[in-house]
């Protein structure tokens, strides 16, 4: 099959900048590629090339950022490929199926939704009824956010299907595994002068919805069981972007008068992330709004990291077969507190955990079976 995918307009492909939307389709390309005539289309950026055959993928970069910007360009784009595409498979924008559609009308056209955009502010009923038409298959990255949409819009009920998202298995393994992952492991404890204290690891953006600010005051209760504990958070505000928000500016001041050791590494490039899990004793997700399903757990997982995630959106579904722990009280500290203590507590718990995570993440979350999830949602 000839298959255009249409990323979104805010980060480009591969995810130089980060990006959940971006990782995942950077990991099942290849396996796509494989057997399937596959373009990629999605925003320019000043380290890639516009145009550009990496691994049997094409990618085409247009202008991007601004949502009408990037429409036109795209529009632009099938018009000139007209009819070359069997499928096109849009990736979390419903607002751009009706006008591919016009330009494409032989195409069959799925979407692959990654957070609430059927909500009534993100787009119009009428509208929304017309794009569901309009599709073949809806996929979505969990549960929670198939059974958003249904409740919205019951008539999309037989068109959904989950597909859960994956991570990298090759790169993301528990650091006993390899000498090398041990030395990065003894260097960032080095220099972060961590020593032999037990390590609480966040990685996300820094904003009120990844609950930073409850997890730095989680320290303190967590401090008073175990005074050996550091806390090491990864993110800025906006993926690579390092300004300094009200909310940033909020959290540096609750890190700096914490009584825990807090370190705050900025913005990690994508190629380097998976270099932290290898310090980290807990994973913590701190979620405070209806998170679709953070795919940090994954790579959590896949590390060999035991969890600590808040009952938030779809990020529970992830907890299967004692790998984490759950959260049910996602604003209260001392709750976050007392997960994290009860695995700082036994290190043989955690230990089983993270083996648990691991041995899940083979078995479910690579992303070969990603790759094959979506391909059965096309062949229907």
């Amino acid at each position: 099959m000839r298959i255009l995918m249409i990323c979104t307009e805010k980060l480009p492909v591969p995810p130089i900048r980060g990006g959940a939307i971006q990782t995942y389709i950077s990991g099942i390309a290849p396996h796509l590629a494989q057997k399937h005539d596959l373009t990629i289309l999605g925003i320019s950026d000043p380290e890639l090339r516009n145009l550009e055959t990496k691994d049997k993928v094409r990618y085409v970069r247009i202008e991007g950022n601004f949502f009408d910007v990037y429409t036109k360009g795209i529009i632009k784009f099938l018009r000139e490929n007209e009819n070359k595409f069997d499928v096109i498979h849009i990736f979390n924008r419903p607002l751009l199926v009706l006008p591919i559609r016009k330009v494409a009308p032989k195409a069959r056209i799925f979407l692959s939704m990654h957070n609430d955009m059927f909500e009534p502010l993100k787009i119009e009923a009428k509208e929304a009824e017309k794009v569901i038409s309009e599709v073949e298959g809806i996929t979505t990255v969990s549960n929670y956010i198939g059974q958003r949409i249904r409740t919205l819009f019951p008539s999309a009920a037989s068109k959904l299907r989950t597909v859960y998202s994956g991570v990298d298995l090759d790169r993301f393994i528990p650091y006993e595994r390899s000498n090398a992952a041990r030395k990065i492991r003894e260097m960032l404890q080095k220099k972060y002068k961590l020593g032999s204290r037990k390590v609480i690891l966040f990685i996300g953006r820094i904003s009120p919805k990844k609950g930073v600010d409850v997890l730095i005051r989680a320290m303190s209760e967590l401090k008073k069981r175990h005074p050996d504990v550091a806390l090491i958070v990864v993110g800025s505000r906006w993926y690579s972007d390092e300004k300094i928000s009200d909310y940033t500016a909020y959290v540096r001041a609750l890190a700096a008068k914490s009584p825990v050791p807090i370190i705050s590494t900025g913005y990690i490039p994508a190629e380097k992330i998976h270099e932290w899990f290898w310090v980290g004793d807990v994973f913590v997700c701190a979620s405070q709004w209806e998170e679709p399903l953070a795919r940090v757990h994954y790579e959590a997982m896949a590390s060999g990291m035991p969890f600590v995630t808040t009952k938030r959106g779809g990020n529970a579904e992830i907890i299967q077969d004692n790998n984490g722990l759950l959260v049910e009280k996602p604003a209260d500290p001392k709750a976050i507190a007392a997960k994290i203590s009860k695995l700082l507590d036994n290190k043989a718990l955690r230990q089983q955990m993270g083996r648990n995570g691991r041995a899940m993440a083979e078995k479910k979350y690579g992303w070969k079976r990603v790759a094959s999830d979506v391909l059965k949602a096309w062949k229907g």
